[in-house]
């Protein structure tokens, strides 16, 4: 794949890998319907670029986190670890061989700006509010990430109402 001239291949994705190094795409993982969207996306872009897909799911503790040291955080890491699993195993059914679940402490915004370092792309779920306002970790993503970022919405919900399926969701 030749790069265009901005250092961006033809396919517009930047590769961020060393040269002899496959791509990383790096997708953050909620349980959230937009997060299952954004696996199924970069699990069809990671086979024509031949890219390694890394699904992180963030946890950390609540505020006010003395009483849980007290009693114990590992129960926030398992419940985190509980939806990956679940969320991964709705987006693909069998964990396809290119996709490696992650489970990773702290805030999803600056946790996956800060993996934009090393990737290739960087694809999360919208789960804004209304039609025009994006969720807050899409938003931050968007504007501090290192490399490009994705937004993939959530599929809408079939309604129905049109006999030749128009308005049904098309997930990748």
């Amino acid at each position: 794949m030749a790069p265009a001239g901005d250092g961006i291949p033809a396919t517009g994705v930047a590769t961020g890998a060393a040269p002899g190094k496959h791509p990383r795409i790096i997708v953050g993982v909620d349980g959230s319907e937009a997060s299952m969207a954004a696996l199924r996306v970069a699990g069809a872009l990671a086979e024509p670029l031949s890219a390694r897909v890394e699904a992180w799911a963030c946890w950390d503790v609540p505020a006010g986190y003395g009483v849980y040291l007290a009693v114990g955080i590992e129960g926030f890491r398992y419940a985190a670890d509980q939806v990956l699993q679940q969320t991964l195993t709705d987006a693909f059914g069998e964990l396809p061989g290119f996709v490696h679940p992650r489970l990773v402490r702290g805030k999803p915004g600056p946790v996956l700006i800060d993996a934009s370092r090393n990737a290739s792309l960087v694809i999360v779920g919208r789960r804004g509010h209304g039609s025009f306002v994006p969720g807050s970790v899409s938003s931050a993503c968007v504007s501090h990430a290192h490399c490009p970022v994705l937004v993939v919405h959530a599929p809408e919900k079939a309604t129905g109402n049109r006999p030749d399926g128009a308005g049904a969701a098309v997930v990748p």
